[in-house]
């Protein structure tokens, strides 16, 4: 009978997986998977609300999530699907402000959460690896942004 894995080599090579954090040695993500956690989602499940205190944020490993906005007319605006390997709520981790769009699973979902608290642990206990997630979350970021950037162009020409 096979050895079972344990839950630190999974979200390991869930980490792995990804593509987020292609930057990472294999000692890396071996040492950043003890501040991830793994969280199962049911369809319709809402995973945050748009305006509450961003504690955490997740990766996708399978199923879709919905990132609704609250229209005009107070109902809620699915403006994007996310997929695996997508990271969706560290805009909140990393600067501490409210949510700005709700989360909801479209599907059956699998993540990877950081929590806030776990980022600052991981910066105190292991801050070269830290950064290397941090940077690989603010790259990932930075392309988003500039492809809404591009979109918002285009709309105007």
């Amino acid at each position: 009978m096979p050895e079972p894995r344990s839950l630190n080599t999974e979200i390991r090579d869930w980490l792995m997986d990804c593509g987020l954090f292609d930057q990472l040695q294999l000692a890396d993500f071996t040492a950043a998977a003890g501040y991830f956690s793994i969280s199962t989602i049911a369809q319709g499940e809402e995973i945050f609300h748009e305006g509450d205190a961003g504690s955490f944020m997740c990766i996708i490993h399978s199923g879709q999530v919905a990132v609704q906005k609250t229209g005009h007319d107070g109902q809620q605006v699915t403006i994007a699907t996310l997929r695996s390997g997508r990271a969706f709520g560290e805009m909140a981790v990393l600067d501490g402000e409210r949510r700005s769009a709700s989360c909801v699973a479209a599907s059956h979902c699998q993540l990877l959460n950081l929590g806030k608290d776990s980022l600052e642990k991981m910066l105190n206990d292991a801050p070269k690896i830290a950064a290397k997630i941090i940077r690989a979350i603010a790259v990932s970021l930075s392309r988003r942004l500039r492809m809404a950037d591009g979109q918002l162009l285009s709309q105007q020409i």
